[in-house]
């Protein structure tokens, strides 16, 4: 385990590095840090990340409150102080316990206890933490459609998404428009197709439309708080964006994330 000990009186920093050798002798202490701005800047570094901080609560420039107003910090914090005056403010940031000194070695070995014990619940040790981070990062970059399948006569083409303006529903059957205005029949539902296509790239409007962001030419405000787009050719269907998709439309438009 590596710590890092923010504590401006020598004896007490000294004090809880030998409590923490008692604990755990394998327990690396990272740092020894005496003032908010000093550890402002260790921790913008950050090299070795810790996996624990023992924070005084006075420092010798001011509370050390203020670290958190400069820097996100991402690991576990255990307070320790004379007073018990900032307790509530303590439990406001990444605090896992409250020490108040002087600190006895019960007291410790139990926060660091609680500290084990909490990581055992959620099951995200370090390692694992970067393992489910790995894991979920993987899961983010899914791999979308990016061409189609489609006959012309006898032939057989690849239209890439690009050249895609929109998706539409018929009846039973969904075309494809490309950028030259020809419409191809495809073997999908509006539904699949959400779920194929880029979020970033393609937004289904209503019902019946699921159209390219680069296709778009126009947005006028509508009837009834809905939205008409107007692409960049010709197209005989009025294209509404429906009442209850503009906001997320919107989003989608302003470039704002969407999962």
């Amino acid at each position: 385990m590596k710590v890092l000990i923010i504590e401006d009186e020598t004896p007490a920093a000294e004090k809880l590095e030998r409590y923490l050798h008692k604990y755990d002798p394998t327990c690396e202490i990272v740092g020894i840090l005496d003032s908010a701005a000093s550890s402002i800047e260790w921790l913008k570094k950050a090299s070795p990340v810790p996996d624990l901080i023992f924070m005084d609560i006075q420092l010798k420039d001011g509370l050390s409150f203020q670290i958190f107003q400069q820097v996100t910090v991402k690991i576990p914090v255990i307070f320790t102080t004379a007073f018990n005056e900032f307790a509530l403010d303590a439990f406001k940031v990444n605090s896992i316990d409250y020490l108040l000194k002087p600190i006895t070695f019960t007291a410790l070995s139990a926060s660091l206890s609680k500290l084990e014990s909490l990581r055992t619940q959620l099951h995200l040790g370090t390692d694992q933490t970067e393992r489910v981070k790995h894991a979920f990062d993987n899961l983010k970059t899914k791999d979308y459609k990016t061409r189609f399948m489609v006959k012309l006569g006898e032939h057989i083409r690849s239209i890439t998404t690009d050249q895609i303006t929109l998706l539409y529903a018929d009846g039973r059957d969904v075309y494809l428009v490309t950028q030259q205005n020809r419409k191809f029949i495809i073997d999908y539902t509006l539904e699949a197709l959400e779920n194929i296509l880029d979020p970033k790239v393609f937004f289904r409007l209503n019902r019946t439309f699921i159209l390219n962001i680069n296709a778009i030419k126009d947005v006028l405000v509508y009837s009834n708080s809905r939205l008409k787009i107007t692409v960049t050719q010709e197209f005989d269907k009025e294209i509404i964006v429906s009442r209850e998709k503009v906001g997320e439309f919107k989003e989608w438009f302003d470039g704002q994330k969407r999962d």
